[in-house]
C-alpha cells in the first residue's frame, strides 16, 4: 500500500503517512493471570472462556479488531461529521491513520503505561480518535461527563492518574484549569482542546492541530512495539459510574471485554459488514454509547454519523432524517419525547385523519403482538397511509433495530411505538457488564416489557428467588468487568468468590427464558411496616394515567405510608433547564379539563382544582390495582419545577437520582409526613 492521504479531520496537518496493514499475526498472547478480577490498573485477569461454542472465541485486542476492519473495509466511510457547517467524512483507513497519529502524539507527551487519557466533550471524531489513540499508546481511555462539575472532573482525572486531558472547548477547559493542577492532578502533563484555540497560553496547552503534529517524528517502530505489547486480558478503558452515592467508581474494562462484547452484540443484531449506519449522540462517557458507537460499529465496519451538541434539545430528529440510521439506541426519555411530540401533532389533526391514525395504530399493535407470522388484514394499507410516513418523519425509515436501554421504559411508550410498527426492543446490562447482557432484537422473539434473553456465551443466575421467582440478577460471561480501580471493598460487594457479578437488580425469567426486571434492591422502599415495594411500576402507572405528569418519585422508605413527588410537563430552555411554560401535551390536558393555565406556576398558585382532581383520580385508579394497602399512595405533592440533568435530579442517561432528589427536597418530604402526622 503506497501513497499519501489528506485527512478531513485535521486540515492543517498536511498529509499523513499510511502504514502497511497486516492481520497475519492476530493470535494474542494473554498476560499471565491468577484471578478473574483485579483492582490494579496493571494487573491482568483470567477470562471467563467457554470450552466450545459462543464464549470460546479467540481473544483479540482493540487494535487487532480495528486492523481486521481496515483490511476488509478500508475505503468504506467510518465517520460522518459537520465541519464548518459542511458535511465531511473519513474512511476506515483514514480513521485508523488518525488514531495512530494521535497515539504517537500521546507517546511524545509522555503518556505512561496504564495511565489515563481523560476525555471531556461532546461526541466527535476527535473523541473517538483520542479514545483509540490512547489505547494504542498503552494508556487507559477515560470519558468524563460534560455535565460534571469542576470538582467531579478533577476526581476522575486524579483517580485515573491522567497524563493528558482532552477537552472539547473553553467551557470544559475552564473546569480543569479551576483546580490547582500541580497539587490535585500531579500526573497531568498536557491538556488538548479539540474545538477552537485555547484562550490561555501555557506550555502544557495544545490545540488539536498542534497536538496531532507533536508525534510526527515518533517512529512507527516505537508505536508498533507498544501496540504489540497490548494484551486482551489487560485494562484499556475506564467507565466511571455516575456516583449517585459516594464517589464514582472506575469500572475497569479489558480489550477482551470490549472486543468480545462488541462482536457478540453485532452477531445478535445480525449486522451486515459495511452496510449499517448509526447516529452518535448519547454521552460517550457512558458504556452504552461508547460500546455501540465506537466498538460495535468497528466490529462490522458501520458508519457513525455525529449529531450536533444540542441533539437532546431538539436537533436529533434533523440528524436522524439526514443519516437515516439502520440501528438506533435511545434512552427511554428520548423515546418518550418523540412520543409526546407525535401526540401533540396528532391532537391537531382533522377528525378524519385522527380516525385513520387510530385505525392504523390498532392494526400496528396487532401486527407487532401477533404470535405467528400472519399479516393482519389492512396492514399494507395502514403501512402506506401511516407507518411509512411516520418512520420517514422520524428518520427511522431504514431502521432495522430500534433499541432502548440505560433505564426502564414504560409499557405505554413501548405500546405506542408498536402501534406505529416501530417495535422498540429493550437492552439490559450495566457498566460492569461492558454494556449489554440481555437483549431482544426480533419482533418474532420478543415479549412486551421483557429485556429479552441472555447474550450467547453469557449466563444469568437469579439468586435467592422469592415465591414468585424474583431474585437478584447475577451475570457471568466475557462481558463481566475486571474490577473497580483501587476499590477492593467495592469489588467485593459486586463480585462473589465464584466470579459472578451481582447486579443489584431484581428480576424473573418466564417459561421461555425472557428476563423481566422487577425492581432494584437499593431502590426498594421498605416501609415502617416492613413491606418491600419496588417504586418504578407505581410511578409508571401514575404517569400513564395522568399524561400531564412528567416525573413521579415514590417515597416511603422507613416511613408509615407511601407518598409521591410529582412534576408537570414543561418546555425546556436551550440549556436543558425546565421553564415555567407548560409543554404542548400539558396544555392539551389543561384544555381538556377546562383549565386556561399556560404556566406551571399558574397551576400551583391556586392548586388548580380540575388538575388536582384529575391527578387524585389517577392516584385512586392506581391504588385500586395495588396488591396491598401498604402499596397505596396516600399523599402527593406537585413540585415547582421539573427534574432535569442541569438541576441534578437526573443522571446523564436521564435516570432518576433518588438519593440526591431526597436530599434536595427533604423539606417538602418532611412537610408531607408532618401534615399527615398532625391529622392522625
Amino acid at each position: 500500500m503506497a501513497g499519501k492521504r489528506f485527512c478531513p479531520c485535521c486540515p492543517d496537518a498536511e498529509e499523513l503517512r499510511e502504514v502497511p496493514l497486516t492481520a497475519a499475526s492476530l493470535a494474542t498472547t494473554l498476560s499471565p493471570a491468577e484471578q478473574l478480577w483485579s483492582t490494579r490498573r496493571d494487573q491482568a485477569v483470567k477470562l471467563r472462556m467457554e470450552g466450545s461454542g459462543p464464549g470460546s472465541e479467540a481473544p483479540i485486542t482493540i487494535h487487532q479488531m480495528f486492523l481486521e476492519t481496515v483490511e476488509r473495509f478500508g475505503d468504506h466511510p467510518a465517520l460522518v461529521f459537520k465541519k464548518d457547517g459542511q458535511q465531511a467524512s473519513m474512511t476506515w483507513r483514514q480513521y485508523y491513520e488518525q488514531c495512530r497519529a494521535a497515539a504517537k502524539s500521546f507517546l511524545q507527551l509522555g503518556l505512561e503505561r496504564y495511565h489515563g487519557v481523560a476525555i471531556l466533550g461532546f461526541n466527535s471524531p476527535e473523541w473517538f480518535i483520542s479514545d483509540l489513540g490512547s489505547i494504542f499508546a498503552g494508556g487507559l481511555a477515560t470519558g468524563i461527563y460534560t455535565t460534571n462539575s469542576p470538582e467531579a472532573c478533577q476526581y476522575v482525572a486524579a483517580n485515573c492518574e491522567a497524563n493528558v486531558v482532552v477537552v472539547e472547548n473553553q467551557k470544559q477547559l475552564d473546569k480543569i484549569l479551576q483546580v490547582e493542577i500541580s497539587h490535585q492532578l500531579p500526573h497531568l502533563k498536557a491538556i488538548v482542546q479539540y474545538r477552537g484555540e485555547p484562550q490561555q497560553k501555557a506550555p502544557y496547552l495544545y490545540s488539536w492541530e498542534e497536538f496531532m503534529k507533536l508525534g510526527e517524528d515518533v517512529p512507527d517502530e516505537q508505536l508498533d512495539a507498544v501496540i504489540d505489547s497490548l494484551r486482551a486480558n489487560e485494562c484499556c478503558t475506564l467507565i466511571y459510574t455516575s456516583g449517585t452515592t459516594g464517589n464514582p467508581k472506575g469500572v475497569m474494562l479489558s480489550h477482551d471485554n470490549m472486543t468480545w462484547t462488541a462482536r457478540t452484540a453485532s452477531v445478535v443484531i445480525k449486522a451486515k459488514g459495511g452496510v449499517e449506519v448509526l447516529v452518535s449522540y448519547l454521552p460517550l462517557s457512558h458504556v452504552a454509547a461508547q460500546l455501540i458507537d465506537i466498538f460495535v460499529c468497528m466490529s462490522f465496519a458501520g458508519t457513525t454519523v455525529f449529531a450536533e451538541p444540542d441533539a437532546l434539545k431538539g436537533s436529533l430528529v434533523n440528524t436522524l432524517k439526514e443519516a437515516r440510521p439502520t440501528l438506533f439506541l435511545g434512552v427511554p426519555r428520548v423515546w418518550e419525547k418523540m412520543q409526546e411530540r407525535m401526540k401533540t401533532v396528532g391532537a391537531k389533526a382533522s377528525p378524519l385523519r385522527k380516525r385513520v391514525a387510530d385505525w392504523a395504530k390498532s392494526i400496528g399493535l396487532h401486527f407487532c403482538r401477533r404470535s405467528d407470522n400472519a399479516v393482519p388484514w389492512g396492514f399494507m394499507l395502514a403501512n402506506n397511509l401511516v407507518f411509512k410516513k411516520v418512520r420517514e418523519a422520524l428518520g427511522l425509515d431504514r431502521c432495522r433495530v430500534c433499541l432502548s436501554g440505560a433505564a426502564p421504559i414504560t409499557k405505554d411508550t413501548l405500546e405506542y411505538f408498536m402501534s406505529l410498527n416501530i417495535p422498540v426492543m429493550e437492552v439490559y446490562g450495566m457498566s460492569e457488564s461492558s454494556g449489554p447482557h440481555t437483549v431482544a432484537v426480533s419482533i418474532n422473539d420478543y415479549r412486551l416489557t421483557s429485556c429479552g434473553k441472555v447474550m450467547p456465551g453469557c449466563k444469568t443466575n437469579l439468586e435467592n428467588p422469592d415465591a414468585d421467582g424474583n431474585g437478584e440478577i447475577c451475570f457471568w460471561g466475557r462481558n463481566v468487568f475486571m474490577g473497580y480501580l483501587n476499590m477492593p471493598d467495592k469489588l467485593a460487594d459486586a463480585v462473589d468468590e465464584n466470579g459472578w457479578l451481582h447486579s443489584g437488580d431484581l428480576g424473573r425469567n418466564d417459561e421461555r427464558d425472557f428476563l423481566y426486571i422487577t425492581g432494584r434492591i437499593k431502590e426498594l422502599i421498605i416501609t415502617a411496616g416492613g413491606e418491600n415495594i419496588p417504586p418504578v411500576p407505581i410511578e409508571d402507572a401514575l404517569k400513564a394515567e395522568v399524561p400531564i405528569i412528567s416525573n413521579a418519585m415514590l417515597l416511603g422508605d422507613k416511613l408509615k405510608f407511601l407518598s409521591m413527588m410529582l412534576t408537570l410537563k414543561c418546555n425546556m430552555d436551550d440549556n436543558g433547564e425546565p421553564t415555567d411554560e407548560l409543554s404542548p401535551e400539558a396544555l392539551d390536558f389543561c384544555q381538556q379539563h377546562g383549565v386556561k393555565a399556560t404556566k406551571v406556576s399558574e397551576v400551583l398558585a391556586n392548586k388548580e382544582p380540575a388538575i388536582y382532581k384529575a391527578i387524585q383520580e389517577g392516584v385512586d385508579r392506581v391504588n385500586a390495582r395495588a396488591t396491598s394497602n401498604a402499596q397505596k399512595v396516600q399523599k402527593w405533592v406537585v413540585l415547582e419545577r421539573d427534574f432535569s440533568l442541569p438541576g441534578g435530579e437526573l443522571g446523564p442517561t436521564m435516570k432518576l437520582r433518588r438519593p440526591i432528589v431526597v436530599k434536595m427536597y427533604q423539606d417538602k418530604i418532611n412537610e408531607l409526613y408532618a401534615v399527615a402526622a398532625e391529622k392522625q
